[in-house]
């Protein structure tokens, strides 16, 4: 049985509440930056394997751009952040307060713009995750890649993890109240092995 796959739908609730308020104080943060109320909700938290993960993403094959960040301190790792293209572009629209369908391909400013997004959503969701486990948790700076989903998964996860099984998946839904707009991303946890095991163990206690 893959541990992270043992895990109760209660300590499965916690995380999912955990990163409630990582995506609270995401939203606050986003919505001081993009001058809109943009309010984000977890609607689904899933333990997931790598082939399982693209088809959550979009329903057919489709560009995405994904921010990752390595993980340090206590535990170390990579978190990914998944958006479909079109989501990505309204999102750094919203970052550069640029009018709606003016964004149209990734420019310097652009990939500063989802970076900069990455960094907030990422940070704030690790930051809770801190508090959660009671233990250090930094990001490094983000880095990002435009691909089809599938290549992006298996380039991020192919070059440490023993067990690709074990990917946290926390949906993520903004909520552009003033444009009743919803977007969607997804954000991936991926810990080593080692951190893994750390990590059930604090969740078992939790």
């Amino acid at each position: 049985m893959n541990a992270i796959r043992s895990l109760k739908t209660i300590q499965l609730d916690a995380l999912r509440e955990t990163a409630n308020i990582g995506a609270g104080h995401a939203a606050t943060a986003l919505s001081q930056m993009t001058g809109h109320t943009i309010m984000i909700k977890v609607p689904a938290i899933s333990v997931a394997s790598i082939e399982e993960l693209p088809s959550q993403f979009s329903p057919d094959e489709e560009p995405v751009a994904a921010v990752m960040m390595h993980m340090l301190g206590d535990l170390s790792g990579r978190t990914l952040l998944v958006f479909p293209k079109p989501t990505v572009m309204r999102l750094a629209e919203l970052m550069l307060r640029r009018p709606v369908g003016s964004s149209v391909a990734f420019s310097e400013l652009e990939t500063s713009a989802i970076k900069e997004a990455g960094n907030i959503l990422s940070g704030a969701y690790m930051n809770a995750l801190s508090d959660f486990l009671g233990m250090l948790l930094l990001p490094s700076p983000p880095t990002m890649v435009v691909d089809m989903s599938t290549a992006v998964l298996t380039s991020a996860f192919s070059e440490f993890s023993a067990d690709p099984d074990a990917v946290l998946c926390v949906e993520s839904e903004f909520q552009l109240t003033e444009m009743q707009q919803t977007l969607r991303g997804f954000f991936l946890l991926l810990p080593d092995p080692a951190s893994l095991q750390v990590m059930l163990r604090a969740l078992r206690l939790a």
